[in-house]
């Protein structure tokens, strides 16, 4: 949020630098800071006390981290080696304590010297390094370190009392060349316009920005810092909203064709020959999206739901309601094997309604048709022209759809499935094929926490979906330490043969595919005996296949699919499946959303630790569709105290997907969640955390929808204006603009 010339000076110029020309550089693609409002928002990620040591116990591996601690022992050795072969290599071996753990520092070569003269026993430094083991032992090689000295006159309690801002840095750039960076553009902070209406800092006690942004970068105390984040979390969720808000704004402002459904059209007769009757969950879903699609202005609704609780059924109602008021309806799909899934599943559903214009077809019939880039050239031109001429009521497909050449009659709904794997462009692309906006419904199998959708897709109406339909079976999930408990992985192959001797089948999921050819750097790279059983490679679909066929499934119909199959072949191989003549389907993630098999009763999940919560729950889900339980086994090498392994007995747990998506989200970066949805764009929240931050972000919404019906253009706040410039550069404007 950098508002004025002084904070939009670039970090780089070509005659007169605000840093060093290759401080600068670093930042800029390092760090993605650009401008002196950049480096004042990037904010310290804890800090330390110069009196107060870090916890050395509990270094994370393989990750840039400093510590503040004392030199405990230095010892220089000799050694002969290919460089030195007479014994006059050197290495030296510094001991760092911090009262809680030991740390082994290691220099080499010509970079012992600085090191032996400087840090001498008692000697206290700032470190910093890549955390990596050696002889099963935690060392940082080679790391940066400064000196920790009462210099410049400072006193020497001050000194010692004074926070320590500990910056997000990289290999090469530490975190105090970033704060002393920091240090220099600190006056600038000064100029900055504050986004928030007066009204709303004072009547929420928070302080102004320019005091926020010294106590952040330059705290005296603790409170301080905490009125600093009090501070900037608002911002940058008010901000957010704003942009949101405004979106939502925006779009009450465009026409759209209402489409109410006539009382005994399609629909009805869809409703009619359904053989089970809707959940409450769905019938009140069902109620908001027609609701919406009788407006003059395009609905926007993402529509969440738990693995199985029937959001495919109200998407396809809501898709009839739209060919019931004269216009089409389209679905766009992720993957072919999916759209080719749905289009089996709605005809299958629809009956004699999904045969419009044939022989045999209901009176109140449209037609159904698939759309994907391998399709005949035949199939292809006949698919067009139902759709140019409406003939052809439904369509799903996948980005083919978006191509020049599709036209359609009258679009008037888009319905977007797992709309996390469609990029800005596509969406709005199909969007743009409607004589006005189509409405828009957008579907995630994924469910996600309240904050994070009014956080991610604010500009979306939400409805949930948490209901599962009658007649599903409950799913148990168990964890098998292959490594710990061989035998429980071979009580696994049982349980897949048992259930196949039951008539039912069962599906193994791997991380990969098998023929990738093997990357030269990898296999050069020497590894030590614990490296190897670390990081192994993931197990492979085709591989797996093999040894299952030989071995513990021998005499089992086993069969493979993957992404890097021909559009034709996974879908015979899905076919043969649905039908019944597989036993035991080996395959990727590519089963991961939508695949529909009731008699599949059981899902073994190789090196499940290689996948994130989200995943294995979508997986799962793909068990216990019919009416016999479903059992997922999550097979893992992990050791029982190790990160993974408590992820994975969460999975197994709960089958509550809401629930698990909090825990997903407190173990990742929000950036992860949020850059997802943002179309690649980096995550704007650097202090917001929006499991934590619930509270704000729900105030901040109500604020700013309040804000922007009284000032759409938000001509009385040019601090908050021109801060909404800032956070939508490009690339999120375009975000927030196509939805």
């Amino acid at each position: 949020m950098d508002l004025v010339p002084a904070l939009r000076e670039p970090l780089k110029q070509p005659l007169k630098s605000v840093l060093g020309p290759a401080t600068a550089k670093v930042m800029a693609e390092h760090l993605g800071l650009h401008t002196v409002g950049d480096l004042l928002h990037h904010y310290p990620r804890r800090y330390e006390e110069r009196g107060q040591l870090t916890h050395l116990a509990d270094l994370p591996m393989d990750e840039h981290v400093t510590v503040v601690a004392q030199v405990a022992d230095a010892r220089l050795h000799t050694f002969a080696s290919a460089r030195a072969p007479r014994g006059k290599g050197q290495r030296l071996e510094v001991t760092i304590t911090d009262g809680s753990g030991r740390l082994q520092l290691v220099f080499f070569g010509n970079g012992v010297h600085k090191p032996h003269k400087e840090l001498l026993p008692g000697t206290r430094a700032m470190f910093a390094g890549k955390v990596s083991v050696f002889n099963r032992r935690l060392q940082l090689a080679h790391p940066a370190y400064e000196l920790l000295k009462g210099e410049d006159g400072e006193a020497v309690e001050s000194w010692a009392g004074a926070l320590i801002p500990l910056y997000p840095a990289t290999a090469k750039l530490e975190s105090w060349k970033i704060g002393k960076a920091v240090q220099t553009v600190l006056p600038s902070a000064q100029e900055a316009l504050d986004p928030l209406p007066e009204s709303l800092r004072a009547g929420r006690g928070l302080v102004p920005l320019p005091e926020a942004l010294l106590k952040i970068h330059r705290p005296h105390t603790k409170a301080d810092i905490a009125d600093a984040h009090a501070r900037l979390k608002w911002d940058e969720a008010f901000v957010l909203q704003v942009a949101l808000a405004r979106r939502r704004h925006a779009d009450t402002q465009l026409p759209a064709v209402a489409r109410v459904p006539a009382p005994d059209g399609l629909l009805a007769a869809f409703d009619d020959r359904l053989p089970f009757t809707l959940t409450e969950g769905q019938r009140k879903v069902s109620r908001e999206i027609f609701a919406d699609l009788a407006t003059e202005h395009p609905m926007h609704r993402l529509l969440q739901g738990e693995v199985g609780s029937g959001k495919t059924l109200v998407a396809l109602r809501a898709m009839l309601a739209v060919v019931d008021a004269g216009g089409q309806a389209a679905m766009l799909a992720p993957t072919e094997v999916l759209a080719q899934q749905h289009h089996r599943s709605v005809t299958e559903m629809m009956g004699e309604l999904a045969e419009g214009g044939m022989l045999g077809g209901a009176e109140q019939a449209t037609k159904v048709v698939l759309l994907t880039g391998s399709m005949g050239a035949a199939a292809r031109r006949r698919a067009l022209l139902d759709l140019a001429t409406g003939e052809a009521g439904v369509v799903i497909g996948t980005h083919a759809l978006i191509e020049d050449k599709v036209g359609f009659h009258d679009l008037g709904l888009v319905v977007v499935d797992e709309q996390h794997r469609f990029g800005v462009e596509q969406r709005d692309a199909l969007r743009g094929k409607g004589k006005q906006p189509p409405h828009l419904l957008v579907m995630t199998a994924t469910p996600i926490p309240r904050t994070v959708a009014m956080t991610v897709f604010g500009d979306l109406e939400t409805s949930v979906l948490d209901q599962l339909p009658a007649g599903r079976s409950p799913i148990a999930s168990h964890v098998v330490p292959a490594a710990d408990k061989p035998h429980f992985l071979a009580r696994a192959w049982e349980r897949v043969r048992e259930e196949v001797a039951k008539g039912h089948q069962a599906y193994v999921v791997c991380p990969r595919i098998g023929d990738e050819e093997d990357d030269p750097k990898r296999a050069a790279a020497k590894k030590s005996p614990e490296d190897e059983a670390e990081k192994r490679p993931p197990l492979a679909v085709l591989d797996v296949a093999d040894q299952l066929a030989k071995g513990p499934l021998h005499g089992l119909r086993v069969e493979v699919l993957h992404g890097r199959m021909q559009p034709d072949d996974k879908d015979a191989v899905m076919r043969r499946f649905a039908a019944g003549e597989t036993d035991v389907l080996v395959a990727t993630t590519v089963i991961e959303v939508g695949v529909n098999v009731p008699n599949a009763t059981v899902m073994v999940i190789t090196d499940a630790d290689r996948f994130g919560v989200s995943q294995l729950h979508q997986l799962r889900g793909r068990v216990g569709r019919g009416s016999a339980p479903g059992l997922c086994l999550l097979v893992t090498e992990m050791p029982e105290a190790s990160a993974a392994r408590q992820r994975l007995n969460a999975v197994a747990a709960t089958l509550d997907g809401f629930e698990l998506s909090r825990i997903d989200l407190e173990q990742r970066r929000e950036g992860d969640v949020l850059g997802q949805a943002q179309s690649g764009a980096r995550s704007s929240l650097r202090v917001l955390a929006v499991i934590d931050d619930e509270e704000i972000i729900a105030e901040a919404r109500e604020e700013a929808a309040a804000v922007v019906a009284a000032d759409p253009d938000l001509e009385r706040l040019p601090g908050l204006r021109t801060a909404l410039d800032a956070l939508l550069d490009e690339e999120r404007e375009q975000y927030l603009e196509k939805g």
